[in-house]
């Protein structure tokens, strides 16, 4: 059976997706919804939600150490409890949750991370706040991993890439627009109210995903045993570890823009939200990219993304005495960020085999490690004195090394067919 190939943006894959000539769906797959962008459009709102609450706290952490009467560098180590909660949280809750219907636990898992905003704004002192962002940071990978099975089981198996970008645009939208927003309503507000509208966001994209979303049930013979096998099988070790050392270097370079613009562009304070913004926007495309990319092959997609990713961070070195070839430059580093993030997760997902979820909430897992040893390598070579655009240069170093554990994991220990079938009928 034939397949429509070169499906061009959002449209094209509405339309590819419900065109009669596409295959039946498989036993065990979602019975397509009859509006598939507002399916996407109601997962990829959980990802707003998520994005929002990952990234304001940054912004918001003056108020929050004035509020919780702490200084900013011990208030920081909030950011790190949701990112353990992270980490944890993604594999633990997966397993978990593998025998539940799919759309009834993605509802569960932002309803989840909802109630950890709601209990962030209501707690006083520094280790009650920190215990609500580790409670609020465990639902953010699982969801990213069901909401990802989810929408590749609406579409036919070379739309998969697509369909799972989509959900991801939420989190790439959340830097562009939710994180600013709230970030100005809980300067405005206090920074709790900030925490409440997330809430807000949670509830709807619940409401939204019962009621536009299909279906799916749970595998049934599941255990958190057998999920957790998983992480015994050497392609998936090797594919979470490229994530986590490998994409660390877009976060080596992206913790240190502020001083890097100030201190060695020699721009005002006030120009660092433009660079901001440049990384969001690079961020937004490069999630649209990475979809085809993934659907196109995902070997080569995370092997070039890597190389460009070395050669981006390398040019930053030179360029950051000039604004606009910075400004372009943190563009493309969000835009690889993504393409790296997606594709990594693509990867994961076919690595893991039966535990597709359980590979694509890894792929969270990792990145949030990866943020941490980007930004202490980063910190390590400035308080070493080579300045702030050495973090650059460690971060080619660290994309350097995950592109050498990728291709061991995909050359040598998983040495499958590299592209997806586009005439394949199931998934």
């Amino acid at each position: 059976m034939a397949h429509r190939r070169n499906v061009p943006g959002a449209a094209g894959l509405v339309t590819a997706v419900t065109s009669p000539i596409l295959p039946t769906p498989a036993p065990g797959v979602a019975t397509r919804p009859r509006h598939l962008g507002l399916a996407l459009l109601s997962l990829a709102a959980g990802g707003f939600a998520i994005g929002t609450t990952e990234f304001m706290t940054m912004g918001l952490l003056p108020r929050i150490a004035d509020g919780i009467d702490e200084s900013i560098p011990t208030t920081g180590h909030i950011i790190t409890a949701y990112a353990l909660g992270v980490v944890v949280g993604a594999p633990l809750l997966v397993a978990a949750g593998a025998r539940l219907p799919r759309r009834e636990l993605a509802v569960g898992l932002i309803l989840a991370l909802g109630l950890g905003n709601a209990v962030t704004a209501l707690a006083s002192g520094y280790l009650p706040v920190m215990a609500a962002r580790f409670l609020a940071g465990l639902p953010h990978g699982a969801y990213f991993g069901v909401a990802s099975l989810i929408a590749a089981s609406m579409v036919a198996p070379h739309l998969r890439g697509r369909a799972i970008s989509s959900v991801m645009l939420g989190l790439s939208v959340a830097t562009v627009a939710g994180v600013p927003a709230s970030t100005w309503l809980g300067q405005g507000l206090g920074w709790r109210s900030a925490y409440w509208v997330v809430l807000v966001i949670a509830v709807l994209a619940a409401a939204m995903i019962l009621a536009f979303v299909p279906h799916l049930p749970g595998d049934r013979t599941a255990t958190v045993a057998r999920e957790l096998t998983a992480l015994r099988q050497p392609q998936v070790v090797l594919a979470v570890a490229t994530g986590m050392v490998g994409f660390g270097g877009i976060f080596a370079m992206y913790s240190y823009v502020a001083p890097l613009v100030t201190e060695e562009t020699g721009l005002a304070e006030r120009a660092v939200p433009l660079f901001l913004l440049a990384f969001g926007v690079g961020s937004v495309l490069g999630t649209v990219l990475a979809g085809r990319l993934a659907d196109w092959d995902v070997q080569r997609s995370v092997t070039g993304g890597f190389v460009a990713s070395v050669a981006t961070l390398l040019l930053v070195v030179p360029a950051a005495g000039s604004a606009p070839a910075l400004l372009g430059l943190v563009l493309v580093v969000g835009a690889l960020g993504s393409v790296l993030a997606i594709t990594l997760q693509v990867r994961l997902m076919q690595s893991a085999g039966d535990a597709e979820m359980l590979g694509a909430a890894l792929n969270h897992s990792a990145l949030n490690v990866a943020n941490g040893l980007g930004a202490w390598l980063g910190s390590v070579v400035i308080a070493a004195g080579y300045g702030y655009r050495a973090p650059s240069l460690a971060g080619a170093g660290l994309a350097v090394l995950g592109l050498l554990i990728f291709v061991v994991g995909s050359r040598v220990l998983d040495p499958g067919p590299k592209r997806q079938d586009p005439s394949a009928t199931t998934m």
